[in-house]
Protein backbone atom coordinates (compact mmCIF):
# COMPACT_ATOMS: atom_id res chain seq x y z
CA UNK A 1 0.00 0.00 0.00
CA UNK A 2 1.32 3.50 -1.24
CA UNK A 3 2.15 5.94 1.96
CA UNK A 4 1.70 9.92 1.57
CA UNK A 5 2.22 12.41 4.37
CA UNK A 6 0.38 15.52 5.17
CA UNK A 7 -0.23 17.94 7.24
CA UNK A 8 -2.80 18.16 10.04
CA UNK A 9 -4.79 21.07 8.81
CA UNK A 10 -5.43 18.79 5.61
CA UNK A 11 -7.14 16.18 7.35
CA UNK A 12 -10.76 17.08 8.87
CA UNK A 13 -14.50 15.71 8.71
CA UNK A 14 -13.27 11.92 8.34
CA UNK A 15 -11.82 13.06 5.17
CA UNK A 16 -7.83 14.20 3.96
CA UNK A 17 -7.23 16.31 1.09
CA UNK A 18 -3.35 15.31 -0.81
CA UNK A 19 -1.74 18.41 -2.79
CA UNK A 20 0.84 19.67 -4.41
CA UNK A 21 3.02 17.33 -6.08
CA UNK A 22 1.67 13.89 -4.81
CA UNK A 23 -1.46 14.94 -6.81
CA UNK A 24 0.80 14.55 -9.94
CA UNK A 25 2.54 11.56 -8.59
CA UNK A 26 -0.62 9.54 -7.29
CA UNK A 27 -2.53 10.60 -10.60
CA UNK A 28 0.27 10.40 -13.61
CA UNK A 29 2.62 8.26 -11.78
CA UNK A 30 1.10 5.52 -10.08
CA UNK A 31 -2.01 6.30 -12.08
CA UNK A 32 -4.06 5.57 -8.70
CA UNK A 33 -7.82 5.38 -9.17
CA UNK A 34 -11.26 6.23 -7.15
CA UNK A 35 -11.68 3.65 -4.81
CA UNK A 36 -8.54 2.62 -4.52
CA UNK A 37 -6.63 2.41 -0.83
CA UNK A 38 -3.44 4.32 0.52
CA UNK A 39 -1.99 4.67 3.87
CA UNK A 40 -1.59 8.95 4.99
CA UNK A 41 0.57 10.03 8.21
CA UNK A 42 0.22 12.72 9.59
CA UNK A 43 3.79 14.72 9.69
CA UNK A 44 3.14 16.57 12.99
CA UNK A 45 1.79 13.62 14.62
CA UNK A 46 3.87 10.36 14.15
CA UNK A 47 1.49 8.10 16.99
CA UNK A 48 -1.72 7.75 13.71
CA UNK A 49 -1.46 6.47 10.42
CA UNK A 50 -4.51 6.74 8.15
CA UNK A 51 -6.23 4.01 5.75
CA UNK A 52 -7.99 5.47 3.62
CA UNK A 53 -9.77 5.43 0.50
CA UNK A 54 -9.69 7.92 -2.55
CA UNK A 55 -13.05 9.43 -3.37
CA UNK A 56 -11.93 12.21 -5.72
CA UNK A 57 -9.09 12.71 -7.99
CA UNK A 58 -8.85 16.60 -9.58
CA UNK A 59 -5.92 18.17 -11.10
CA UNK A 60 -5.04 19.96 -8.23
CA UNK A 61 -6.18 17.80 -5.26
CA UNK A 62 -6.46 14.09 -4.33
CA UNK A 63 -9.51 13.59 -1.42
CA UNK A 64 -9.73 10.61 0.46
CA UNK A 65 -12.07 9.01 3.18
CA UNK A 66 -10.44 7.90 6.31
CA UNK A 67 -11.53 4.25 6.68
CA UNK A 68 -9.33 3.20 9.72
CA UNK A 69 -6.85 4.75 12.18
CA UNK A 70 -4.05 2.66 13.15
CA UNK A 71 -1.01 3.32 15.26
CA UNK A 72 2.33 4.06 13.68
CA UNK A 73 4.63 1.85 14.58
CA UNK A 74 7.88 2.54 12.38
CA UNK A 75 9.52 5.04 14.63
CA UNK A 76 12.56 3.79 16.81
CA UNK A 77 12.90 4.57 20.85
CA UNK A 78 16.52 6.19 19.50
CA UNK A 79 16.19 9.42 17.88
CA UNK A 80 19.26 10.15 16.02
CA UNK A 81 20.64 12.90 14.51
CA UNK A 82 23.42 12.87 12.46
CA UNK A 83 25.69 16.28 12.16
CA UNK A 84 27.19 15.14 8.90
CA UNK A 85 30.79 17.40 7.81
CA UNK A 86 29.75 18.62 4.08
CA UNK A 87 30.84 16.17 1.51
CA UNK A 88 31.36 16.18 -2.04
CA UNK A 89 29.14 15.77 -5.37
CA UNK A 90 25.72 13.54 -4.57
CA UNK A 91 27.31 11.80 -1.40
CA UNK A 92 24.69 13.75 1.21
CA UNK A 93 21.77 13.24 -1.26
CA UNK A 94 23.08 9.11 -0.52
CA UNK A 95 23.47 10.47 3.14
CA UNK A 96 20.22 11.16 3.36
CA UNK A 97 18.25 8.94 1.13
CA UNK A 98 19.82 5.97 2.99
CA UNK A 99 20.10 7.03 6.58
CA UNK A 100 16.33 8.30 6.50
CA UNK A 101 16.00 4.33 5.87
CA UNK A 102 17.84 3.44 8.30
CA UNK A 103 15.71 5.63 10.90
CA UNK A 104 17.42 8.91 11.15
CA UNK A 105 15.43 11.15 12.90
CA UNK A 106 17.27 14.35 11.70
CA UNK A 107 20.58 15.63 9.40
CA UNK A 108 22.32 18.44 10.12
CA UNK A 109 24.90 19.51 7.51
CA UNK A 110 28.37 21.12 9.33
CA UNK A 111 30.99 23.50 7.78
CA UNK A 112 34.08 22.18 9.40
CA UNK A 113 37.88 23.74 8.54
CA UNK A 114 38.35 20.32 5.95
CA UNK A 115 35.44 20.50 4.21
CA UNK A 116 36.20 21.17 0.40
CA UNK A 117 32.39 21.97 -0.74
CA UNK A 118 31.62 25.44 0.60
CA UNK A 119 27.93 26.33 0.39
CA UNK A 120 27.10 30.31 0.72
CA UNK A 121 23.79 31.21 2.77
CA UNK A 122 20.90 32.22 1.17
CA UNK A 123 19.35 31.31 -1.81
CA UNK A 124 22.12 28.72 -2.51
CA UNK A 125 21.57 26.74 0.81
CA UNK A 126 18.16 27.07 0.82
CA UNK A 127 18.00 25.30 -2.97
CA UNK A 128 20.06 22.54 -1.14
CA UNK A 129 18.30 22.24 2.15
CA UNK A 130 15.03 21.92 -0.48
CA UNK A 131 16.33 19.23 -2.74
CA UNK A 132 17.78 17.11 0.37
CA UNK A 133 14.48 17.71 1.99
CA UNK A 134 12.46 16.24 -0.80
CA UNK A 135 15.19 12.70 -0.35
CA UNK A 136 14.18 12.60 2.66
CA UNK A 137 10.15 12.38 2.08
CA UNK A 138 10.90 10.37 -0.84
CA UNK A 139 12.93 7.37 1.16
CA UNK A 140 10.69 8.23 3.92
CA UNK A 141 7.48 7.15 1.95
CA UNK A 142 9.31 4.20 0.22
CA UNK A 143 10.94 2.84 3.52
CA UNK A 144 7.25 3.09 5.34
CA UNK A 145 8.42 5.82 7.98
CA UNK A 146 5.87 7.71 10.35
CA UNK A 147 7.62 10.97 9.93
CA UNK A 148 9.97 12.70 7.40
CA UNK A 149 13.52 12.92 9.17
CA UNK A 150 14.44 17.21 8.66
CA UNK A 151 16.91 18.71 7.00
CA UNK A 152 18.42 21.49 8.80
CA UNK A 153 20.29 24.24 8.02
CA UNK A 154 24.12 24.07 7.90
CA UNK A 155 25.88 24.44 11.37
CA UNK A 156 29.25 25.16 12.78
CA UNK A 157 31.48 23.69 15.34
CA UNK A 158 30.19 26.26 18.07
CA UNK A 159 26.83 25.77 17.25
CA UNK A 160 27.12 21.60 17.93
CA UNK A 161 29.63 22.45 20.99
CA UNK A 162 26.04 24.51 22.41
CA UNK A 163 23.98 21.87 21.62
CA UNK A 164 25.67 19.02 23.18
CA UNK A 165 23.92 19.33 26.48
CA UNK A 166 20.66 18.42 24.66
CA UNK A 167 21.44 14.83 24.06
CA UNK A 168 21.56 11.68 26.11
CA UNK A 169 25.33 11.20 24.08
CA UNK A 170 26.90 13.06 21.28
CA UNK A 171 29.71 10.74 19.61
CA UNK A 172 32.63 11.79 17.49
CA UNK A 173 33.51 8.76 14.60
CA UNK A 174 37.33 9.57 14.61
CA UNK A 175 39.69 7.52 12.39
CA UNK A 176 42.42 8.22 14.95
CA UNK A 177 41.18 6.89 18.00
CA UNK A 178 42.24 3.47 18.60
CA UNK A 179 40.82 1.93 22.20
CA UNK A 180 37.24 3.68 22.87
CA UNK A 181 34.92 1.31 20.37
CA UNK A 182 31.56 2.72 19.49
CA UNK A 183 29.86 -0.33 21.26
CA UNK A 184 31.97 0.97 24.90
CA UNK A 185 30.40 4.28 25.20
CA UNK A 186 26.60 3.03 23.80
CA UNK A 187 26.90 0.49 26.74
CA UNK A 188 27.21 3.23 29.33
CA UNK A 189 23.80 5.10 28.78
CA UNK A 190 21.87 1.29 27.48
CA UNK A 191 18.42 0.80 29.36
CA UNK A 192 15.89 -1.45 28.89
CA UNK A 193 12.74 -0.10 27.05
CA UNK A 194 14.66 3.33 27.32
CA UNK A 195 14.33 5.90 24.93
CA UNK A 196 17.87 7.67 23.35
CA UNK A 197 18.77 11.37 21.79
CA UNK A 198 21.80 10.81 20.77
CA UNK A 199 23.82 12.55 17.85
CA UNK A 200 27.09 11.66 15.95
CA UNK A 201 29.44 13.88 14.18
CA UNK A 202 30.95 13.07 11.31
CA UNK A 203 33.69 14.33 9.02
CA UNK A 204 33.98 15.35 5.43
CA UNK A 205 36.26 13.10 3.48
CA UNK A 206 39.31 15.01 4.70
CA UNK A 207 38.26 14.27 8.11
CA UNK A 208 37.71 16.05 11.36
CA UNK A 209 40.57 19.23 12.15
CA UNK A 210 42.58 18.21 15.35
CA UNK A 211 41.37 21.82 17.14
CA UNK A 212 37.92 20.53 15.96
CA UNK A 213 38.04 17.59 17.72
CA UNK A 214 39.37 19.43 20.96
CA UNK A 215 36.44 21.48 20.78
CA UNK A 216 33.50 18.94 20.82
CA UNK A 217 35.65 16.90 23.49
CA UNK A 218 35.96 19.76 26.50
CA UNK A 219 32.15 20.10 25.03
CA UNK A 220 31.25 16.87 26.70
CA UNK A 221 31.25 15.01 22.87
CA UNK A 222 33.22 11.20 22.90
CA UNK A 223 35.42 10.24 20.43
CA UNK A 224 34.91 6.80 19.33
CA UNK A 225 36.22 4.62 16.58
CA UNK A 226 34.43 2.10 14.17
CA UNK A 227 37.06 -0.26 13.90
CA UNK A 228 40.53 -0.66 12.10
CA UNK A 229 39.74 0.24 8.63
CA UNK A 230 39.27 3.15 7.16
CA UNK A 231 36.04 4.48 6.07
CA UNK A 232 34.52 6.97 3.56
CA UNK A 233 32.55 9.67 4.90
CA UNK A 234 28.90 7.90 3.71
CA UNK A 235 29.66 4.81 4.84
CA UNK A 236 30.56 6.01 8.64
CA UNK A 237 27.16 7.61 8.24
CA UNK A 238 25.21 4.47 7.50
CA UNK A 239 27.47 2.30 9.85
CA UNK A 240 26.99 4.29 12.72
CA UNK A 241 23.07 4.13 11.86
CA UNK A 242 23.24 0.45 12.03
CA UNK A 243 25.39 -0.02 14.91
CA UNK A 244 23.16 2.45 17.12
CA UNK A 245 20.07 0.98 15.81
CA UNK A 246 21.12 -2.66 16.73
CA UNK A 247 22.22 -1.79 20.07
CA UNK A 248 19.55 0.26 21.46
CA UNK A 249 16.33 -0.43 19.57
CA UNK A 250 13.75 -1.49 21.40
CA UNK A 251 15.73 -2.16 24.18
CA UNK A 252 18.53 -3.67 22.36
CA UNK A 253 19.95 -7.54 22.30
Amino acid sequence: MRKFFVKSNQIYDNKIEIIDEDVNHIKNVLRLTKGEKIKICDTEDDSTNYICQIEEISSKTVVCSILERIAGEAESNVKLHIFQGLPKADKMELIIQKGTELGVTEFIPVSLKRSIVKISSGKDENKKIDRWQKIAEVAAKQSMRDIVPKVRHIENIKNICNQIKDYDIVLIAYELEEDNYIKNELLKIKKNNSNYKIAVVIGPEGGIDTEEIEDLKKAGAKIVSLGKRILRTETVALQVSSIIMYELENGGN
